[in-house]
Parts: structure tokens; C-alpha cells; sequence
């Protein structure tokens, strides 16, 4: 034991072996047996137990990482699969994010959460995440502490489904399409949905992945709405590029036949580029991050997620 610590403190008191231990542990997830549950629990203990020498480049590394790796992942995607998947999301997806808004906003005053908190913890909830939060922070100019807060009391739990997910579709017996479908609704980031997709099947990841898009659309009508609601007529509104990267992709893939000959490798680079988006993801979380939430937040976000998740399966489940 007093080895391991005493390995750990030299670790950290030397930046260069840190980095190297660092970069040499994100390269493993590379390996065949690496699965997306585990590459965001080696990163997580990664940071807990050496840290994370690249904190501040992380964040934006691993943005990057995800919208190319999602484009990859269009490449092992059909157009008429896509669109089929996307028709049959639609209903779920408008109807899960009135669901959650209104919800948020009877919570918001259950838990007695200041406003514009609870509202980018609720539409984090609604469509996907740390996208969403982020698109929806500058038009409601919410603060840097506030904006902290909800991305943490998302990711928390964005983290917690990337591993429950799968575990839970495997004792319900989803088939790939239902769980693909459940994923796609009820996980918040799009990194873990396409992770929990990709642990449990090919046919799940396809759907996940491109029914989590189209619901990421969602973001621009939701700050439009922001805007309203808030009051703020000086806002500037992001669309999300890499959605309409990732359907060039697909249309590439359906329609080009020299595409379709290099498919294989491109998805095997977006899968790879995957696994080291959630060890970076894992990386960034850590002990400090979840005492920076508060019990509150942290219980209206769990409340939130709790409902969508709950309400999406016995939908998907009775139909």
C-alpha cells in the first residue's frame, strides 16, 4: 500500500513522467478488449489518482474528439436505415422534451433551485447534454458557476448511464433496436449514447447515434424559445456543424461506392476516437467536480433523468 502511495506522489511531483503515465493509459483504451464503460473508468481513476495534467486542454480536445468520431461513425451508416430511424425518434423526441421542460420547471420551484440553473440542467436533460447547455448558456447569459454546475450534475450522470445502460437493456432483454431507441432518449451526452450503443450491438449503435442527431437538432428551436422566455433579443444562436457532417457522411457511404471501400477503416478510426473521447471525459471528472454540484441540483438533475429514463422504457417496452 505505502508503495502505491509513494508511486502516486512521485507521479505527481514530476510533470513529465505524469504526462507520459497519462498519455500511455489513454493509448491502452485503444487495445481490442476495451470496452466504452471501461475507457471512461480508467480516465476517471486516471484523474483521482495521478491527475489530470492536460485539464484545461481537455475539455476542448475532447469536443473535438467526439464530433469526429461521431462524423466517422456516418460512414457504416445506410441513408434509408438513418431516415427510418430518424421518422420513428421524431414523436419521442418532441414529446420527451416538452416532458422534461415542464418538469423541470415544477421542480425548479420544489427544490426551490434559482432559475437559470435548473433551466440549463433541464434542457442538458431534454436534449443532449453538454451541447445543449452550452448552446443555451450564452442566450440566457447565465454565469460561469452556474454553467458549472449543470454540466456537472449532467455529466455525473451522463458518466453513471454510459455504464447502467447497457447493464440494464441486458437484464430487460431490449432487443438492439429498443435499447438503441431507450439510448438515444434517455442518455444526455452524445458520447456516452454512442459508447452505450456501441457496447451493446452494431444495430444499436446505428440507431442511437443517429436518433441522438436529430434530436440534437432540437437545440436551435430551443434557443430561439430561450431567447423568449429570457428576454434577451442580443443573443447569438450556434447550430451544431458536425450534424450535418455526420449526414454528408452517411450520403457518401449509401451512394459513392469508392466510399464504401474505405468504410471499414474509417468507422474502426471513429470507434477508436470514441474510446479516447470517454477516457478524457472519465479524466475530467473527479471528486472536486461532484462536490461543486450541491446535493440540490444534483437530486432535481437525478429526478429529471430518473423520469425520462423511466417513462421512454415502458413506452419503447409496450409498443
Amino acid at each position: 500500500m505505502k508503495t502505491v502511495i509513494s508511486l502516486q506522489q512521485y507521479i505527481k511531483k514530476h510533470p513529465k513522467v505524469q504526462r507520459a503515465f497519462f498519455i500511455l493509459l489513454g493509448i491502452s483504451c485503444l487495445l481490442p478488449f476495451f470496452s466504452a464503460p471501461l475507457a471512461l473508468v480508467l480516465g476517471f481513476f486516471t484523474a483521482i489518482s495521478i491527475g489530470n495534467p492536460y485539464e484545461i486542454r481537455t475539455k476542448k480536445l475532447t469536443q473535438l474528439l467526439l464530433q469526429f468520431s461521431v462524423v466517422g461513425l456516418g460512414f457504416g451508416m445506410n441513408m434509408d436505415s438513418a431516415l427510418k430511424a430518424g421518422k420513428e425518434g421524431f414523436i419521442f423526441t418532441v414529446l420527451s422534451i416538452i416532458a422534461v421542460l415542464l418538469l423541470g420547471f415544477i421542480l425548479m420551484r420544489l427544490f426551490k433551485i434559482e432559475r437559470i440553473t435548473a433551466y440549463l440542467i433541464a434542457a442538458g436533460t431534454a436534449i443532449c447534454g453538454g451541447s445543449a447547455i452550452a448552446a443555451v448558456a450564452p442566450v440566457i447569459k447565465a454565469k460561469p458557476g452556474q454553467i458549472s454546475v449543470a454540466l456537472a450534475a449532467v455529466f455525473i450522470l451522463n458518466a453513471a448511464a454510459l455504464i447502467l445502460f447497457p447493464l440494464i437493456g441486458h437484464w430487460l432483454h431490449l432487443s438492439q433496436h429498443q435499447f438503441g431507441l431507450w439510448s438515444a432518449i434517455a442518455i444526455h451526452d452524445t458520447s456516452s449514447v454512442v459508447g452505450a450503443g456501441s457496447k451493446y450491438g452494431t444495430e444499436a449503435l446505428q440507431i442511437a447515434t443517429t436518433v441522438k442527431l436529430a434530436r440534437a437538432l432540437w437545440i436551435i428551436p430551443l434557443s430561439f424559445f430561450s431567447v423568449l422566455l429570457f428576454k434577451n433579443k442580443e443573443a447569438n444562436i450556434k447550430i451544431p456543424w458536425f450534424i450535418g457532417c455526420f449526414v454528408i457522411a452517411i450520403c457518401l457511404n449509401t451512394y459513392v461506392p469508392m466510399i464504401q471501400t474505405l468504410s471499414l477503416y474509417l468507422v474502426s478510426l471513429a470507434k477508436a476516437g470514441l474510446m479516447l473521447t470517454l477516457f478524457l471525459i472519465g479524466a475530467g471528472l473527479s471528486f472536486k467536480v461532484i462536490r461543486t454540484v450541491g446535493v440540490k441540483p444534483l437530486l432535481f438533475a437525478l429526478v429529471l433523468w430518473f423520469f425520462i429514463a423511466a417513462a421512454s422504457l415502458l413506452v419503447i417496452v409496450g409498443q
